[in-house]
């Protein structure tokens, strides 16, 4: 009898000893059959998953499995991974797409664990604070695998456990400008090209405990703080107050290390390093005294040169650090072509 193709590719992965040869073989079955077979695949990766002999690839073929099982499928597997430490982490989210509300009691039971990984522990309160709506994970890192155990706030999971596992509110996604949806002006236009840009990247990933790649309305405290250190063009000032960057990151052929865009919150602790000493409390000699740090692409300042605003704008000089010295040369002719710079490169 002929083998068929997806029997012969199951057979060389089971087979592979080499990791990168596994990776191609993996995405080869997921490209060629994770769709028209996709629960013969799903089963291959499961059975791999649970006997395969690259033991790092069975744990990395979790959010393979994750992504192809349905609701409803699966769970048996998942939970019986939590009690593996090189499944656990991801386990979690499987059984939470999988059970739904009944993995509450078995990731909970994970989360106050002190034998179990800190990690898988932290992803368990993690995952459990997205899918209620728990504010579990406020004011933590995005990634729970650097979560600290004091950080896991046991008291409120076992709370919230003992009260029935009440659904949450989430939180709250940022306030935005009205103009974003309906721009006027040259500045607004270009804000409301890289907030469409941006919202795509939040439509594939947002977390809301610790929202990104937003242009949200400024805290009127950030504002005053900044006020007091400068004054600031027109157009920059209303970008600041009307489309605060909120950990946005601009990737491109533009900015190969990335642009990190300041926000209004941040806009002052970030001229550290390069306008000011925090250690001594000092201004950093050679540094241009008129220029504002407002983004950075691999910690190449750019910055705004207040002592050059003309019509509400200021033009923009970037330099290479490490050199020793500032070298600077002109990038934009005025903040608002700098921003639609931006806005073409996201």
């Amino acid at each position: 009898m002929a083998v068929t193709a997806l029997a012969a590719l199951h057979r060389k992965l089971f087979d592979e000893t080499d990791g990168n040869k596994f990776a191609r073989l993996k995405d080869r079955l997921l490209n060629k059959h994770g769709v028209d077979e996709r629960q013969a695949v799903l089963d291959i990766l499961v059975g791999y998953a649970k006997e395969g002999q690259l033991l790092h690839w069975r744990n990395f073929l979790m959010t393979d499995i994750i992504a192809l099982a349905e609701p409803g499928e699966c769970g048996d597997f998942f939970t019986a991974c939590l009690d593996v430490p090189e499944l656990s982490y991801w386990a979690v989210d499987g059984m939470l797409k999988s059970m739904g509300k009944a993995a509450y009691g078995p990731l909970v039971a994970l989360a106050a664990k002190p034998e179990a990984k800190l990690s898988a522990r932290a992803k368990a309160v993690k995952s459990l604070a997205v899918f209620s709506g728990q504010p579990f994970d406020r004011g933590l890192m995005l990634d729970p695998g650097h979560w600290k155990v004091e950080q896991l706030r046991l008291a409120e999971v076992l709370a919230w456990q003992a009260d029935g596992y009440p659904a949450g509110q989430g939180f709250a996604a940022p306030a935005t400008h009205a103009s974003l949806a309906a721009p006027h002006s040259p500045l607004e236009k270009a804000a409301a090209r890289l907030e469409k840009k941006l919202a795509a990247r939040r439509r594939r990933e947002q977390d809301l405990a610790q929202p990104s790649n937003w242009l949200a309305i400024a805290d009127p405290a950030d504002l005053r703080q900044i006020a007091a250190h400068w004054t600031l063009p027109e157009h920059y000032q209303r970008f600041l107050a009307c489309y605060s960057p909120l950990r946005v990151s601009i990737d491109g052929e533009d900015y190969f290390q990335g642009l990190n865009l300041y926000g209004a919150a941040e806009l002052v602790k970030r001229q550290h390093g390069y306008a000011w000493n925090p250690v001594t409390q000092e201004s950093i000699a050679g540094w241009p005294e008129h220029y504002l740090v407002i983004a950075d692409a691999g910690a190449d300042p750019y910055c705004l040169d207040l002592g050059a605003i003309t019509d509400g704008d200021a033009p923009v000089y970037t330099a290479e650090h490490g050199a020793g010295a500032w070298h600077f040369e002109r990038h934009a002719d005025s903040f608002v072509a700098f921003l639609t710079e931006i806005a073409a490169a996201a």
